[in-house]
């Protein structure tokens, strides 16, 4: 106990210590009068500079760490690899490997990965939140911009993490005495409080970016957010209202004709993107999905995914690629082109677009009873890709999945989440899958957290 005790502690100050190190500097951070040279949130939190600044390393530790990073242990590659998205090439024994094969054990290090960068996120946003909350210092519509920023993104990943283990432990606070014993919430409760709490955002949040670009959340990010879990929650109504909100303010969104330029930072379709860390740099997803010749060195883009597009839809076009060495073809993801720094436009790494909100528009209005309204915003998203519209008398429903699928393979987990949601995972995965579990629709608890804090027992079924 006195360990985790310390730990907690120390991460706070760590966190804004090199926070304060970073807009200042190491001279201004010695001319400063604090104790044993800790930096407090009360300093932090002491005027707009700085808690501009702790608010948009929350975007950073998403780029660079968790869940939605386009890293190997982001949900792009992971879930890609759990699914019928990716092919593994690697060393075999990695513990990446394990999520290929369906034999992840609770001590796999990738997984404690995961659920540790995700649970340290959670942790400075309610030490964010905390601190915003008792600040004086700034001004109230600041003050909601920066609360409604972070409550975003802590709804995002719980969001995430819900889904990927179920029941999860949930907490809103620093205070190491609740946190280090928390049982188990029920994912019912915590999809109900991510809800209560994206609606906060909502509220405290306007429809300017706060800054030039699209890398912070405004109200429709997190709309954007509200229409998801809906969705996956079978609202219908609530996910029609919220994606319609995003979809209909075309003076900020809308579906860029190109293709090729899907993913670029000037995007009308992005409604939100993670910044390169500096100008010159490629997003992590192109580095790990690019390669210019094969065998790749980890990751190929499946035949189920490759394979499995209609005939003449651009999207294989613009978005797969093949290498062909003798009669071996390999595939891979090419939605991120830019790998050549010198001649390649911009890219910044996706969140959110607005094919997706499409999408769940689509199957709310289908589930709805509403086919027209459905049929319409199906064929936004296949005119697009070059595709003819479907009727009222086609099978909406499979088309559906079908764009779905063709249109969010290799996104954060898109492909996991859609086969769990809508009961198929064992349908599609057993055949290709050999190690296939039914119980695999959730992960497992990593073990070191089952062994610090009893109350999380018991493991998910299957481990």
């Amino acid at each position: 106990m006195k360990a985790i005790k310390k730990y907690i502690i120390k991460s706070i100050y760590a966190f804004f210590t090199i926070l304060f190190l970073i807009l200042f500097g190491c001279q201004d951070f010695l001319d400063v009068d604090e104790p044993n040279g800790e930096i407090t949130p009360e300093l932090v939190f002491n005027d707009e500079v700085t808690a501009n600044a702790s608010v948009s390393t929350l975007y950073t530790k998403l780029r660079d760490e968790t869940l939605i990073t386009g890293r190997l242990n982001g949900l792009s590659i992971l879930m890609g690899f759990y699914t019928d998205e990716l092919d593994f090439y690697g060393q075999s024994g990695n513990d990446i490997e394990y999520f290929y094969t369906h034999q992840i054990l609770p001590e796999n290090n990738i997984l404690s990965s995961v659920w540790n960068s995700s649970y340290n996120l959670i942790f400075q946003c309610n030490a964010i939140i905390e601190g915003l909350e008792n600040s004086h210092n700034i001004t109230e519509s600041t003050k909601n911009q920066l609360l409604g920023e972070t409550i975003f993104v802590r709804s995002l990943v719980y969001f995430y993490l819900t889904n990927l283990f179920g029941d999860i432990p949930y907490t809103t606070t620093t205070d190491y005495k609740i946190n280090m014993n928390l049982g188990r919430t029920n994912k019912d409760i915590i999809y109900n409080t991510i809800i209560e709490d994206l609606l906060d955002a909502h509220s405290k949040l306007n429809s300017e970016y706060p800054s030039g670009e699209r890398v912070r959340a405004n109200r429709y990010v997190v709309s954007a957010l509200l229409s998801r879990v809906f969705l996956y929650n079978e609202k219908w109504q609530e996910a029609n209202y919220y994606s319609s909100e995003v979809i209909n303010n075309t003076e900020l969104y809308n579906l860029e004709t190109d293709l090729s330029e899907e993913f670029l930072v000037e995007s009308s379709s992005a409604i939100l993107q993670l910044k390169s860390q500096q100008q010159n740099l490629v997003t992590h997803e192109a580095g790990n999905f690019i390669f210019e010749y094969g065998p790749p060195f980890m990751i190929g883009l499946s035949s189920h995914i490759a394979l499995d597009f209609e005939t003449g839809d651009l999207r294989k076009q613009y978005w797969v690629r093949e290498i062909n060495e003798g009669d071996q073809t390999w595939y891979m993801c090419n939605k991120y082109k830019r790998f050549d720094l010198n001649n390649s436009p911009k890219e910044y790494s996706i969140v959110f677009r607005l094919s997706e909100q499409y999408l769940i528009r689509a199957e709310a209005r289908l589930k709805l009873g509403n086919l027209n309204g459905a049929a319409t915003d199906i064929n936004q998203i296949r005119n697009r890709a070059g595709l003819s519209s479907v009727s009222l008398t086609d099978n909406l429903d499979a088309i559906l999945v079908q764009e779905r699928k063709s249109e969010l393979f290799c996104e954060h987990g898109h492909r996991w989440f859609d086969l769990k949601r809508w009961g198929n995972a064992q349908e599609i995965l057993s055949p290709i899958k050999s190690n296939w579990r039914e119980t695999d629709i959730l992960l497992p608890l990593p073990q070191n957290e089952l062994e610090l804090n009893p109350n999380l027992l018991p493991q998910n079924p299957g481990y």
